[in-house]
This record gives structure tokens, C-alpha cells and sequence, in this order.
């Protein structure tokens, strides 16, 4: 498969490129060349994920450590890293539990599983206060769209074209991505997709450069369809920074309101203070029906997810909606406990709404002075920047991109 192709499909890192081969050549450190064969021997191969980059040995704080000893700062993180990797107040909360509970069997409850739906509620605010916990996000999507059916009778699902709300038959059933879902056969049926709101490169611009007329393709699918139970979107697309207008979410939430659909929020990649809020939404000021977040939620310590919605649709009794063995988990929800303790002691949100006034200057500097870029977004510290071979048709600058990624790896 050429690079480009492999580009117009993927949604993230690509990795079977020669710029991707050329790096991995380069490495001459024969531990580190002897993992990754070994990792290749034994791992089952997938889009995404083969090969490895490089093998670690180390984590902490802002950066990663290789095999070799080199050092990077880890802007990724598979966004579960907001406290930086090992901090120590979500390390002595886990150690603590470790000793004394380390595990909880479901239908059994436990104190620390209790505060930390507690806390999550409060942090979360207004009427979203039902909580169920699972062992990672594509799982809490999943028990979303398994609820929002419940609740309004019908099964069908409104998503964006471009998104990605987990790996798993429903997750990329409802998702954007035709990638994740090519040879997969028959899906979940009844989902019905409509055009995100980019504001660089929108597939149906406004004069006025507004976005507001990108959620009345809501409507037009909730009219002309029929049967339509919940809409499913992240408040701020994660993979390429596309942050809709608080004036297009408001709209949104008022469409839901007025057809009885569930609105679903995906916080799980940019949930937990990235954007200057615990949760997205709420710099938009609107509420979901039912928030999903993860990720950085175990303090990238703990594999941990939650799905939050209303005391209202508390109505599920009868129904199995995440039967997972780590349901409460002890070890879970200690680190996410201490997550959000860490975010509130530290003042993370502040700090991060101030440092983000710095990144979104110094960002439009760069714009200003090298013409490759051609735009550049964000909200708190989820930023993109978007390189193009021309400002006016705006031709993404794939080769460039690569050789920023392999020049920054290079740089000691």
C-alpha cells in the first residue's frame, strides 16, 4: 500500500511508511533491536501498532525513557499521562489499596469505589449523578449506546463522519472511520452519520465562517429518518484538535431536547482537565444525557473508564449494561480517586486555561512566520497544528509532517 493510501485511511500513527522503516533501521542499540523483534515474534500484528516505534524502559513525569536511555517529552501519551506518568500521590493511594483490598468482587461494593463515584459525580455537576464504572472506554460506549436504547425505545444511531469512539463491533460501528471497519462485514445496524463541524477544512463552509449550520444536519436525519435514540460525538475531536463553537453544541443539545434523543458525550481522550474544564462539555455549557470518559482517568497508572448519566434514567435495573468483572474495581477507582485529587490539590485546571493563553501564542507566531502551517487550534492543552503544501487549496503536507515527527525523535 503506497503512503498516501495508507494516510487517507488510518486515523493515527502510521506506521508502514519508509520514513517509519528508515527510523526503526537507524536504531543501533542491539538490546532495543532485539525487543522489538522479539515483540514482533509474539505480538499479533494490527493497523496501528505495528511495528513498535522503539521499546521503553522508563516513565515518569513529562517524559519517556527508551532502551537506550534517551530521553523524550511525551506530548501523546495515549492521553493518559494529564498528571504526567508516575505521580506520587496516585502511586500511594494505589500502593495503600494494594494492601489493603486489591480487589473487589462485583456484587460486592467497597469504600474507595463508593468516593470515587462520589467525587466523580460532584466534579461532573448538574444533574449527572449515575454512575457505572468498566475496565476501559470502548467498554463505557457500549454500555451507552445499550442504555440510550433502552431508555427511548429506539435503536438507531447518529454519529459523526471522522470519529472514533473505540475498536470493538459496536464501538466502530457507530464510529467515522470506515478503516476500522473495512472487511469486518454486517455491523450494528440502524447508524446513520452526518458531517462534523471543522471549521479549517469543512466539507460545507458558511460565508460567515459560523458552524452552527453543521448540527441542523441533526435534524434533517432525526426528521427524515425517524427512530433515531441517541447521538454520539467527543466534544472536541481528539486526533486532529476540531473544536465546534459553543453556539453549534448549544444548537445540538437543543436539537436532542426537542426529538427525545439521548445526546452522548465521548470524553474519554480529552476528559479530566485537557481542556481546561474536568470535561469538555462544560466549556460549552451544555449537559449530556450520558458522559463516557477514560484514559487519563486511572492517572496512567490503572486501566479504568466510567459512564455517567441522570438519576432519571436510572431505570435499567433489569437490564445487564456492563457486567464486567472489574465493575468496582478497588485498584480503579483508587487511582482515579487520586487523579482527580491530584487535579484539585495542584490547580491543574487553572494552570492549564493560563498555559494555554502561552501555546496559543506561540502557536500563531509560528504560523505567522512559516508558511507550511496553515492553521493551527486547540482549547487548553489539546492543540493541533496543521501542515499544508498550499494555504489556498489546502493540500495536507503529509511527507512534512513525518519529517517533523522523525526530527523531533532524532533531536538528543
Amino acid at each position: 500500500m503506497s503512503s498516501t493510501a495508507t494516510h487517507l485511511r488510518s486515523e493515527g500513527d502510521v506506521n508502514n511508511t519508509p520514513a517509519r522503516q528508515e527510523w526503526n533501521n537507524k536504531i543501533q542499540d542491539e538490546a532495543t533491536q532485539t525487543l522489538l523483534k522479539r515483540d514482533a515474534d509474539v505480538f499479533l500484528h494490527q493497523s496501528m501498532s505495528t511495528p513498535c516505534l522503539d521499546s521503553l524502559e522508563a516513565a515518569e513525569g513529562i517524559y519517556i525513557q527508551d532502551t537506550r536511555g534517551k530521553r523524550y517529552m511525551d506530548f501523546h501519551g495515549n492521553n493518559v499521562h494529564q498528571l504526567g506518568y508516575a505521580h506520587p500521590h496516585v502511586i500511594k493511594r494505589l500502593t495503600e489499596q494494594m494492601h489493603s483490598l486489591p480487589f473487589s468482587p462485583r456484587r460486592f461494593t467497597n469504600e474507595t469505589a463508593v468516593q470515587c463515584a462520589e467525587k466523580l459525580t460532584e466534579i461532573c455537576g448538574g444533574d449527572l449523578n449515575r454512575v457505572l464504572f468498566a475496565p476501559g472506554g470502548t467498554s463505557v460506549v457500549g454500555m451507552a449506546l445499550k442504555l440510550a436504547r433502552y431508555i427511548t425505545g429506539n435503536y438507531k444511531v447518529v454519529s459523526l463522519w471522522d470519529s472514533f469512539h473505540g475498536a470493538s463491533l459496536d464501538a466502530i460501528s457507530v464510529g467515522g472511520e470506515a478503516c476500522f471497519r473495512e472487511g469486518m462485514g454486517p455491523l450494528m445496524a440502524g447508524v446513520e452519520r452526518i458531517p462534523p463541524a471543522v471549521s479549517y477544512r469543512g466539507a460545507f463552509p458558511s460565508q460567515d465562517g459560523s458552524d452552527v449550520h453543521y448540527a441542523d444536519y441533526l435534524e434533517y436525519v432525526i426528521e427524515k429518518e425517524g427512530g433515531i435514540g441517541a447521538f454520539i460525538a467527543e466534544g472536541v475531536r481528539n486526533t486532529d484538535v476540531q473544536v465546534p463553537s459553543k453556539a453549534y453544541w448549544q444548537r445540538i443539545r437543543e436539537i436532542c431536547d426537542k426529538h427525545n434523543v439521548m445526546l452522548i458525550i465521548d470524553d474519554i481522550p480529552n476528559g479530566m482537565g485537557r481542556s481546561g474544564e474536568w470535561f469538555t462539555y462544560q466549556a460549552f455549557d451544555i449537559e449530556p444525557d450520558i458522559l463516557c470518559i477514560g484514559k487519563g482517568f486511572g492517572g496512567g497508572l490503572v486501566p479504568i473508564a466510567a459512564m455517567v448519566t441522570k438519576d432519571k434514567y436510572n431505570t435499567a435495573a433489569e437490564i445487564s449494561l456492563g457486567h464486567y468483572t472489574h465493575e468496582k474495581s478497588a485498584l480503579g477507582c483508587a487511582a482515579a480517586l487520586a487523579t482527580m485529587e491530584a487535579i484539585e490539590q495542584e490547580k491543574l485546571l487553572e494552570k492549564t486555561r493560563e498555559d494555554s493563553e502561552f501555546v496559543r501564542a506561540r502557536l500563531q507566531q509560528m504560523k505567522d512566520k512559516y508558511s507550511i502551517i496553515g492553521d493551527v487550534r486547540g482549547i487548553g492543552l489539546l492543540w493541533g497544528v496543521e501542515l499544508v503544501t498550499n494555504h489556498i487549496t489546502k493540500e495536507r503536507a503529509y511527507d512534512a509532517a513525518e519529517q517533523v515527527l522523525y526530527q523531533c525523535l532524532n533531536q538528543d
